[in-house]
């Protein structure tokens, strides 16, 4: 054994950059895995990246196929916030099928990970209970096709345009251009309104006159009042009728019009009224004050 050390001593001493190049080389092989590495680029491995390539390219060919189809072909048979959820259930479906298909490629047990998913959605839905109610009340808002992008709605005390429709929430904007994120389980639970649901809508018209005025000769003038008005239908046709007695005689007018056409028919409407009331001499009562000066130095 002395001589073995003694022979490779003087091995070092003879040849001491061979030996420290040796050992280096053998140090970076075990670091680094060469062996481990030069096995991965195989003629196999190659070809199974070949076919992983081909397969995602395959798969984004039929993702981009349907969001042209849902985007172009089928745009003006589907709704605004039909095709906009279409295209975020695409797009959701496409990255959960190439992450899944990663996953399988790399030898992951997938029946592992939908075992853990399914843990950990049952954690986050015990501990999001609202955000859970508010995906379901959003699939019965969704499949109720209650309101639509562009509708004008009311809910709980709210009002406004409709931007989108999402699982969660409804967003709006008021008439002030304020946005508001209305919950799905708020139009579920609460009373709503869809202004737009129907191309046609009814304007109701509260009309006081004195109880001075000739009832049938105002009667008369507000009948005349649709006929000056572009924007009221013929169809169905207009109604006035008187409703109460109270500070003054009060009359309603009710008529049709397109949506579109709200705010022009108020003000067409309400000038004609004051108008044919003007023309027969009907006068429309308001508050009056009775002002006494009081003389504050006069005992």
């Amino acid at each position: 054994m002395n001589e073995e050390v003694v022979e490779e001593t003087a091995t070092l001493i003879e040849n001491p950059l061979d030996a420290v190049g040796s050992e280096v080389v053998q140090q970076t092989q075990e670091f680094f895995h060469l062996e481990d590495l030069k096995n991965l680029f195989t003629l196999a491995n190659a070809a199974k990246l070949g076919v992983a390539v081909i397969t995602i390219l395959v798969l984004f060919g039929v993702y981009k196929f349907l969001k042209r189809l849902v985007n172009k072909k089928f745009a003006t048979k589907l709704q605004a916030h039909t095709k906009l959820l279409l295209n975020k259930a695409i797009t959701y479906v496409f990255y959960i099928l190439v992450g899944m298909y990663i996953l399988s490629c790399f030898g992951v047990n997938l029946s592992a990970v939908w075992g853990a998913a399914g843990v950990a959605g049952l954690a986050i839905g015990f501990a999001a209970q609202t955000s859970v109610s508010n995906i379901i009340s959003g699939l019965f808002v969704l499949s109720e096709k209650a309101l639509r992008v562009g509708d004008y709605i009311e809910v709980d005390g709210v009002s406004g345009v409709v931007d989108s429709i999402d699982l969660l929430s409804v967003m709006v904007h008021t008439l002030d251009n304020q946005m508001i994120r209305i919950p799905n389980s708020t139009i579920i639970n609460d009373t709503f309104k869809n202004y737009n649901h129907f191309n046609t809508r009814r304007i109701m018209f509260d009309i006081p006159i004195s109880y001075d005025s000739d009832m049938e000769k105002a009667l008369e003038a507000i009948r005349r009042v649709p006929g000056d008005c572009k924007t009221v239908l013929e169809t169905p046709a207009p109604v006035v009728y008187y409703d109460s007695f109270g500070n003054a005689i009060n009359m309603k007018l009710g008529v049709w019009i397109k949506n579109s056409d709200f705010l022009a028919c108020k003000t067409e409407v309400l000038i004609a009224i004051k108008k044919e009331l003007c023309k027969d001499g009907i006068e429309i009562p308001f508050t009056r004050y009775d002002i006494r000066l009081v003389d504050g130095n006069r005992e």
